[in-house]
């Protein structure tokens, strides 16, 4: 086991970075979108601008975030292919940004939703009942697509989610499984969902967990660094290792390779070291500028830290020092 997995994921990684260098350089027609079966029901596609994760089964399709708009039409093609022409019922956004939703509009106007009286009736736009897939997602994410930033168009009405929770917790049964809703509120954004496949044994994360930068903290939607690590700790209550710690539940990242709970364990320590470095250092009495240039990622910059944007260093240490406390 232990040696399929690491050769799985190896391979993984080197066709998601690829694939994703496409789409973040927009070659857009160059871009490939490749499947990784994770287990159970559950199968990854990566190079859609964001991981995509699909459940197969009787009942159809569900679709975990939908990519970037421009690559929507291979991403279709895609899970079409892989579920052989199956319909695809449900779509669920971990979040709001862009490359996890871009796709809303053109996958679910593919899809039909199943809806229910005293009698279950169909709604396929296939068949051409004009219906299409629900969006499913928490109602802090629908809030954004209403209120788009000032100077900005919001999405067209077709990609809003169509359905929303507001508790912590959601759940239903899809393809003969539990499929479980967490909101992690105030993480990556306000509106960040876990969403764990029981049956399967298998979380998508969305951006509340990636592997290949340091965490993004959209703080004009509410993130703050203590939130973000309650929601780690939250996505390791939910998973369960194998032997010697490989394996067991897999945990879909937003952008990176296929995890388990050894990679999220790490990964979670890593913020909460960097988080009470920076701490310590504020407390002390120390400017941001004066705590950047002590350079308290170091030793994990190799690993995680991009030269710049989001994922940067500089842009990681000023979140975590506007989320923690002074003297």
């Amino acid at each position: 086991m232990r040696s399929r997995l690491l050769r799985g994921l190896t391979i993984l990684a080197v066709v998601g970075a690829a694939a994703a260098t496409g789409v973040a350089q927009g070659r857009v027609d160059t871009a490939e979108i490749k499947v990784l079966h994770v287990q159970g029901k559950i199968h990854m596609l990566v190079g859609a601008g964001s991981n995509v994760l699909i459940s197969i089964g009787d009942d159809g399709v569900l679709v975990v975030d939908s990519g970037a708009a421009g690559m929507s039409e291979k991403l279709l093609a895609k899970i079409n292919e892989v579920s052989e022409g199956k319909p695809i019922r449900l779509i669920i956004n971990t979040h709001f940004h862009p490359d996890h939703t871009g796709g809303n509009e053109t996958i679910a106007k593919s899809g039909g939703a199943i809806v229910a009286g005293n009698f279950a009736q169909q709604i396929n736009s296939r068949t051409g009942g004009g219906g299409t897939a629900f969006i499913y997602a928490h109602e802090n994410t629908l809030r954004h697509f209403e209120l788009a930033p000032a100077g900005q168009s919001a999405p067209p009405v077709g990609a809003w989610p169509t359905d929303v929770f507001f508790g912590k917790r959601k759940d239903f049964s899809f393809n003969g499984e539990a499929v479980v809703l967490m909101f992690e509120p105030n993480a990556h954004t306000d509106g960040d969902i876990l969403v764990h496949f029981r049956g399967s044994d298998v979380v998508a994360a969305g951006d509340v967990y990636v592997n290949t930068s340091y965490p993004f903290l959209d703080r004009a939607s509410g993130a703050s660094i203590n939130s973000y690590l309650a929601a780690l700790n939250d996505l390791l209550e939910v998973t369960v290792p194998l032997d010697k710690q490989e394996a067991g539940t897999f945990v879909v990242p937003g952008h990176g390779r296929l995890a388990d709970e050894a990679d999220v364990v790490e990964y979670r320590d890593m913020v909460t070291i960097i988080r009470d470095r920076v701490e310590a250092l504020k407390k002390g009495g120390m400017t941001l500028q004066q705590v950047i240039a002590t350079k308290p990622t170091l030793d994990y910059d190799g690993r995680y830290g991009a030269e710049k944007g989001p994922g940067s260093a500089a842009s990681f240490i000023e979140s975590v020092y506007a989320g923690v406390g002074s003297k």
